[in-house]
């Protein structure tokens, strides 16, 4: 697609605060962005051209998006892979990532599989359709991680089962047809934000994740690791690549484990969680590297700026009520500190809100391979986390 400004109109499937950001870098380069998701007055609503209000599933919307956009990507893995496929087919629209790789990867089995086959490193798995698998599988592997096949995310559809008496539940809190995953003791968790142009794949550094009950807490760049544990990850996130069809970005979360090995933990076809620290941190953040990606246009540097903390604001109550956030100046006094807010009307336990990043040049590293100091980087971390405790949701009258 040729690079014009004002530029091509996208269509995005899906809503949140991934389509958001999306259309934010969207519009310093001219793309004119309609998304298409259920939930009227989305939070990518305000900042798009357009929303279409229909289910990922409806082919009428799909089709109305496809006749609208010069091109079509996806923000969630609920996106309809066969209706993205008929789409391309039907309509003068190109399609990012291919659908193809769309429902590889959101069937975590099949992704195994496809990885496994690859000769990509992952932990040892089993298919699991009944209790007796999955007692097959905690005899094999002492501890495992159960995860449903489709449709899991922030911890959901994930349950860690070590006794064999809990099978049962464990499986249906899953769900049904699910995987069992060797429980992996890692030393940490990373992550590499990738990139897939025409011809060109670019990385930015690895980061290293922080998680609590299954759902993203921080991400910290450059990761605690050594040079040689975060050129491994680098390595195999373009491995992993080499292995998808189509453009735009993936996040691929992995483990390090106590022997220095990595393993891929899953893929996501899109910008992810543990990259929103390039917004502030990196030559260009992943969000309009996906944009130039989906519509072939040359990519952007992945340099990182200066070590950075990004830290998720969650919803820290007990009940879902109307969402109204207090402590933001405290924050934000801090001048290197950035606020995103996703524009969610209602706070619900554990919901993604938001997030804080902390991007600070007075530490900034020379040479991109050289760690900060590290009483530096933790002052840095330390200072993340004060900043999303000052934040705080109100009740509203």
């Amino acid at each position: 697609m040729s690079v014009t400004v004002p530029g091509p109109t996208l269509g995005v499937v899906g809503g949140g605060q991934l389509g958001r950001m999306l259309a934010e870098a969207a519009a310093p380069l001219g793309v004119e962005v309609i998304v298409l998701d259920p939930t009227p007055d989305c939070p990518a609503a305000p900042v798009t051209r357009d929303q279409i209000i229909g289910e990922f599933d409806d082919p009428n919307a799909v089709f109305e998006l496809a006749d609208r956009v010069d091109a079509i990507t996806f923000e969630i893995e609920l996106a309809d892979a066969d209706l993205l496929s008929d789409a391309l087919s039907r309509f003068d629209v190109t399609v990012n990532p291919a659908p193809s790789t769309l429902a590889m990867i959101e069937d975590k089995l099949v992704q195994k599989r496809t990885l496994n086959d690859a000769g990509i490193p992952i932990p040892s798995f089993h298919p699991v359709e009944t209790v007796s698998e999955l007692k097959t599988a905690l005899n094999r592997f002492d501890a495992v991680m159960l995860k449903a096949r489709t449709g899991g995310y922030d911890g959901r559809g994930n349950v860690p089962v070590t006794d064999p008496a809990d099978a049962a539940d464990a499986l249906e809190a899953v769900g049904g047809s699910a995987m069992a995953e060797r429980l992996i003791d890692f030393t940490r968790e990373l992550s590499v934000i990738a990139v897939k142009g025409d011809e060109t794949i670019r990385t930015f550094p690895p980061g290293e994740n922080i998680h609590d009950a299954e759902i993203l807490r921080e991400t910290i760049v450059p990761a605690r690791a050594s040079e040689d544990v975060r050129n491994r990850a680098d390595a195999v996130a373009r491995d992993v690549l080499e292995t998808l069809d189509g453009r735009g970005v993936f996040g691929i979360e992995l483990f390090e484990t106590e022997d220095g090995d990595i393993l891929v933990n899953e893929i996501a076809p899109r910008p992810h969680n543990s990259g929103h620290w390039t917004i502030e941190g990196a030559q260009s953040s992943q969000f309009e590297q996906h944009i130039r990606a989906v519509l072939g246009w040359p990519l952007g540097s992945t340099i990182r700026r200066s070590p950075t903390v990004m830290t998720n604001i969650l919803g820290t109550v007990n009940t879902s009520r109307p969402a109204t956030l207090t402590g933001v100046e405290s924050a934000l006094a801090d001048e290197h500190t950035s606020l995103h807010w996703y524009g969610k009307d209602e706070v619900r336990p554990l919901r993604k809100m938001g997030h804080l990043t902390l991007a600070d040049d007075t530490v900034a590293i020379t040479d991109p391979s050289t760690e900060p100091d590290s009483s530096a980087m933790q002052s840095l971390i330390e200072r993340a986390r004060r900043h999303r405790e000052a934040v705080a949701f109100i009740e509203t009258t």
